[in-house]
């Protein structure tokens, strides 16, 4: 009968081992590794063999694509990316700690809140607490999610309408999206439209794992109709910039259009669809938050009231 783990095995696991085990699953292979750790291959092997003999089971697997990881091996892939991000961030306090910073917050969010309303919370948060250091980066909300889940990020930021998953969701913000378009365009003089009545036109989109790309796309999909993207562009500029050259209808929310909308001299046509309303939602793992985290999610969560 197959025997697990021990504690005592446990204990002599090392940062150096679960690095390279991490390498390889991104890598698919034991070269691929070797050189993002400038070692040997065989050196490698011998790492994840002892790994495997420690744990007492398989944790890769063999296929024509490379290697690929067991059930198991996902297990220990998602415990080793927390445990790794974990020591890197505590490197890092640590170095911020001897610097006099009273804390260290990391969080995730999505374009949306970082474009609208983050410039403005961060601000007033560290007018008041200047010691502490905040690490912003931008995702999509499913990589929010994935993100805070692995332990990459205090908290997040999402659209409301994403899969929270294991994460405790927080009402954050509300926006509404609106159509931007040049002045000239068949839809300008309206005051609101349906999605449904863009579809004769092209769009510009918004990159594919968005939620307002997917969104639109699904809306689309539900009304029989198809989405007519002419492009894809990384971010709400950029989908500016191509509205304002005639390439197509862009959605973006409207504190965008206020912000970056009327010097291109592009109008704002509200979307009348229900889901055009939207709800950002932070988002937190159970349990407790470390004291400046802690801070930061109660005054983001006191700007929504």
């Amino acid at each position: 009968m197959p025997v697990g783990p021990t504690s005592s095995n446990l204990n002599r696991l090392d940062l150096k081992t679960l690095r390279l085990f991490a390498s390889i699953c991104e890598e698919g292979t034991l070269n691929g590794a070797a050189r993002r750790a400038a070692i040997a291959p065989s050196a490698v092997s011998k790492r994840l063999a002892e790994l495997e003999r420690l744990l007492g089971c398989a944790l890769l697997t063999r296929d024509p694509k490379g290697m690929r990881p067991t059930l198991a091996g996902d297990t220990l892939l998602h415990h080793t990316r927390r445990m790794l991000a974990s020591a890197e961030q505590i490197t890092l306090e640590l170095a911020e700690h001897a610097r006099g910073v009273r804390g260290f917050v990391r969080v995730l969010a999505n374009l949306s809140a970082i474009v609208q309303f983050l410039p403005e919370d961060l601000q007033a948060f560290l007018a008041v607490q200047a010691d502490i250091r905040v690490d912003l980066e931008e995702r999509p909300s499913s990589g929010v999610v994935a993100g805070v889940e692995e332990g990459a990020a205090d908290l997040g930021i999402c659209a409301g309408n994403t899969d929270t998953r294991s994460l405790r969701p927080i009402p954050y913000r509300r926006d509404r999206l609106v159509l931007v378009l040049p002045a000239g365009h068949p839809l300008a003089g309206h005051d609101a439209v349906a999605l449904a009545d863009t579809l004769d036109y092209d769009h510009v989109g918004l990159h594919r794992e968005s939620s307002i790309h997917a969104t639109l796309r699904d809306e689309a999909r539900r009304l029989g109709r198809p989405l007519r993207l002419r492009i894809h562009v990384p971010g709400f500029d950029a989908i500016c910039r191509m509205a304002q050259a005639g390439m197509g209808l862009g959605v973006v929310p409207e504190r965008v259009h206020a912000l970056l909308g009327p010097q291109m001299n592009l109008t704002a046509v509200a979307l009348s669809d229900p889901w055009a309303l939207r709800t950002l939602n932070l988002v937190v793992r159970p349990g407790a938050l470390a004291p400046a985290a802690s801070l930061l999610l109660d005054h983001l969560h006191e700007t929504s009231r």
